[in-house]
């Protein structure tokens, strides 16, 4: 019987490795996996990559894991954002690297790394400086970037409801990165608001399917706001 739920955060994460690339789906705090992240840092993985849209923000989550030393170096669209204070301390301090990705080509980036693309051109990013060191290509008199594929060793995703197969769905906004994250990492971990029967959740709404995630954590919405 296929059962992907795991009881404890902690039995979730337990694996984690040192220097892991770890993919932080949501957009912004909205959709983003907070109680697997604070799982994380009890977890105690460090000299990590985290791939997410923006650099986190007040001292929690995201942001508590950049201010403990745990990451070595951030990939996002956004390092600068309202309350992204402990990004740009340890950023000016010369203690974390950063890779701007715009976010049309982050997503991109990872989507081809679900679908097993390695590589694709794109006009975004010429003639600046994110295209240092990228080959460029002209196609039909106009020039290209061409971007690699993202993978992640593990995604931590939040969706709204799933099934024990690992099928998930989203709820609104937060439904943004979530799915080509899942797709895009070696070992995805998902805590859900609501588990339900097989058979519960309508095939057409289904986002991620369970063939890409690894591993459940129910974390009801009481339950990840207390964390917080």
């Amino acid at each position: 019987m296929i059962d992907k739920r795991v009881r404890m955060v902690a039995d979730a994460l337990a694996d984690v490795p040192d220097g892991a690339c770890i993919l932080l789906g949501g957009f912004g705090a909205v959709g983003q996996a907070d109680a697997l992240i604070d799982g994380l840092i009890e977890q105690g993985a460090t000299n990590l990559t985290v791939v997410a849209n923006n650099a986190g923000s007040g001292r929690t989550g995201l942001a508590r894991l950049l201010e403990l030393g745990r990451v070595r170096r951030m990939i996002c669209s956004f390092p600068r954002s309202p309350g992204s204070s402990v990004f740009e301390e340890l950023y000016r301090a010369g203690r974390i690297e950063l890779e701007i990705v715009p976010q049309g080509t982050l997503a991109e980036r990872l989507r081809a790394a679900g679908a097993g693309v390695p590589a694709f051109y794109t006009p975004t990013g010429v003639g600046t400086l994110l295209a240092e060191g990228k080959e460029v290509r002209e196609i039909d008199g106009r020039p290209y970037l061409l971007e690699k594929a993202l993978h992640g060793d593990v995604a931590l995703i939040e969706g709204w409801r799933a099934d024990r197969w690992g099928n998930l769905t989203y709820r609104e906004s937060a439904r943004n990165f979530n799915p080509v994250m899942a797709m895009a990492g070696k070992l995805t971990i998902a805590q859900a608001q609501h588990i339900v029967e097989l058979g519960e959740l309508d095939p057409e709404a289904i986002v991620t399917s369970g063939v890409f995630v690894d591993r459940i954590v129910h974390v009801p919405y009481a339950t990840a706001a207390a964390a917080a």
